[in-house]
């Protein structure tokens, strides 16, 4: 059993608490959290980026879907931890869980700050109608945790409007007028990737995700932002308060949100707000729960935008080229690892102008690892890459002109019919959704059968969505767009500017795993007398493997679909290589 659980429970004993929940949530609700805040990882050693655990005096489990159900029984094994795997049909729920093990009188302990909202109430309304109180107040792990890393101290940077496409002051005005439209006058912003795209703001705060730790409030003093007065240089912090911006310390948030007025109209939103903010607000205050007015304008991405992403997907573009050229070649002539390979496409990436790092941690998984949707190779898993299988690497970058997220499965030698079949059938799905047209109005959930249909009709699937948005230098993971059939959320309706991934995969366990993904444009097609149709342009700009490609299984549709593609590819990256690059490439996008 892990140490840092038996400590846990001691820390519980004392505080009087019977169950204690860790989300991997840090203040802010975000999907990726910086060292601070890794309580989970801390206590339970699972290293993925979604997951919750509750630990009891006599039992502790971590809750995690999908995509980590592998990783985490291997990082899980021996910890004196059970892995519940969400969704799986044996597996209770957190709340139903708490309800059968916690009797009434009991207590339930958190970190308020940590759990959002939404999840905080769910618990106090399961857990009342049980007669189990609640303690939102603390940091038991804080209380253990000796070594814990501080709180990040770099600094703050602006992105210049050129680039973002608007300006920090239009921005602000226009989130006044929705504040406005939703009847608030008074507005919480917590989420950092919200607050940097409203400020034109970029940091290094968040491994991977370049924001900085702060809070905003809006209302009709104007706009408060908490953060550490250290990160923002003088002529930066001129700039903001220039455009009505006021600095306050960062934790400060938590005791001025008991002072906004009692007759408030607060807008939040409840899936990103801390259940610890929320429950600091006077009594009488009118809560508007409505989804941040930045999500979606963030989300449609600007003109400029449009165009520097485009420009960030060819300077990425010739990094992946370079490197399957490089990997196709010298793989089983010279000593490579998943560490190593990944870090020679860190390499040329890197080479690239105005490149900021990597947009997540790499994911380069040879043979069996493939088949572990995250895997992330430690000097333990390290994997040597020999002339034969597959090998699925998934990796992104941070450019000033954007972000990119991309996945390509390459064959390192020989492969089997069946491996092709499985490749190919991934390649048609990926295909299919990237000619899509579609009614203005459709959601990703009206799409997402289009990726999965040729899956579906082997009797295959994958068990992660098909595609997610993606923020301008800012999380590959935005919302509110997703392409995935699951409706347990109201889908969000996809729009010209938005920009989402397409990724249907295959992963078979101890053998190999298939991810085909590029990053699409929602653009206009055409409007007529029926309405206004949609599509999408490719903004990934990298062959996919024909060597593992078997063209009888494909229609002549989705041939079409490939060698356009293809020839894309090829006319917008030959320019920037060499004469052997350029034959390379010329043989790698030939027509099916």
């Amino acid at each position: 059993m892990r140490e840092t659980l038996i400590a846990l429970r001691r820390a519980m004993q004392a505080a009087g608490v019977d169950a204690y929940v860790i989300p991997t949530d840090d203040f802010h609700g975000s999907e990726y959290v910086g060292d601070y805040f890794k309580c989970r990882k801390y206590v339970s050693g699972f290293t993925g980026s979604a997951g919750t655990l509750v630990v009891t005096a006599d039992m502790a489990g971590l809750w995690t879907d999908g995509r980590y159900f592998l990783q985490a029984a291997q990082e899980l094994r021996d910890s004196g931890i059970d892995l519940m795997k969400m969704g799986e049909k044996d597996t209770p729920s957190i709340k139903a869980f708490l309800a059968d093990r916690l009797v009434p009188g009991q207590t339930l302990g958190f970190d308020g700050r940590t759990m959002t909202l939404q999840s905080g109430r769910e618990l106090e309304t399961a857990m009342e109608k049980h007669g189990i109180s609640l303690r939102q107040d603390l940091d038991l792990v804080g209380e253990i945790w000796r070594d814990r890393p501080s709180l990040p101290g770099g600094e703050a940077w602006a992105l210049p409007a050129s680039y973002a496409g608007k300006g920090r002051k239009d921005k602000l005005g226009g989130l006044r007028r929705e504040m406005e439209a939703l009847g608030a006058d008074t507005h919480i912003l917590t989420s950092l990737d919200d607050i940097c795209w409203l400020l034109n703001l970029r940091g290094d705060d968040v491994e991977c995700c370049p924001v900085i730790l702060s809070f905003l409030i809006m209302d009709g003093s104007g706009v408060r932002l908490y953060m550490d007065e250290k990160k923002l240089h003088p002529k930066l912090r001129g700039f903001l308060e220039a455009d009505g911006v006021k600095l306050l310390p960062y934790l400060q948030i938590f005791s001025d949100v008991g002072e906004i007025s009692p007759d408030a109209k607060v807008l939040l939103d409840p899936e990103k707000v801390s259940y610890a903010i929320v429950r600091r607000l006077p009594e009488t205050a009118v809560v508007i729960e409505k989804a941040n007015p930045t999500e979606r304008a963030k989300a449609v991405k600007t003109q400029a935008e449009q165009d520097n992403m485009r420009a960030a997907h060819v300077k990425d573009g010739v990094a992946l080229v370079k490197f399957t050229k490089w990997l196709k070649e010298h793989v089983g002539k010279v000593p490579m690892t998943e560490i190593s390979a990944a870090e020679k496409l860190e390499s040329l990436r890197a080479a690239q102008d105005f490149y900021h790092g990597p947009s997540f941690d790499p994911i380069f998984g040879y043979g069996p690892h493939g088949a572990i949707v995250h895997y992330s190779a430690t000097q333990e898993t390290d994997a040597a890459i020999a002339p034969e299988g597959f090998l699925l690497f998934d990796t992104g970058g941070h450019y000033l002109e954007g972000t990119t997220d991309v996945t390509r499965t390459v064959a390192l030698g020989p492969v089997t019919a069946e491996m092709k079949r499985h490749f190919t059938l991934v390649l048609k799905g990926h295909l299919r959704l990237l000619g899509a047209k579609f009614r203005q109005g459709c959601s990703g959930v009206s799409l997402d059968i289009l990726a999965r249909q040729p899956l579906w009709e082997a009797g295959l699937d994958y068990n992660h969505g098909t595609g997610h948005g993606v923020g301008y230098l800012l999380s590959v993971h935005e919302g509110p767009q997703r392409i995935h059939y699951n409706t347990a959320t109201v889908p969000a309706k996809l729009e010209p500017g938005m920009i989402t991934s397409d990724e249907p995969g295959l992963y078979l366990t101890g053998q190999y795993g298939i991810r085909h993904e590029s990053l699409l444009l929602c653009v206009e097609k055409e409007t007529n007398e029926f309405g206004t149709f949609l599509g999408f342009e490719p903004l990934t700009m990298c062959p996919f493997d024909l060597d593992a490609v078997d063209p009888d299984l494909m229609t002549r549709e989705e041939k079409d679909l490939l060698n356009d593609y293809h020839q894309r590819v090829f006319e917008t990256i030959s320019p920037y290589l060499c004469e052997k690059g350029t034959a390379w490439l010329k043989n790698a996008t030939r027509p099916i």
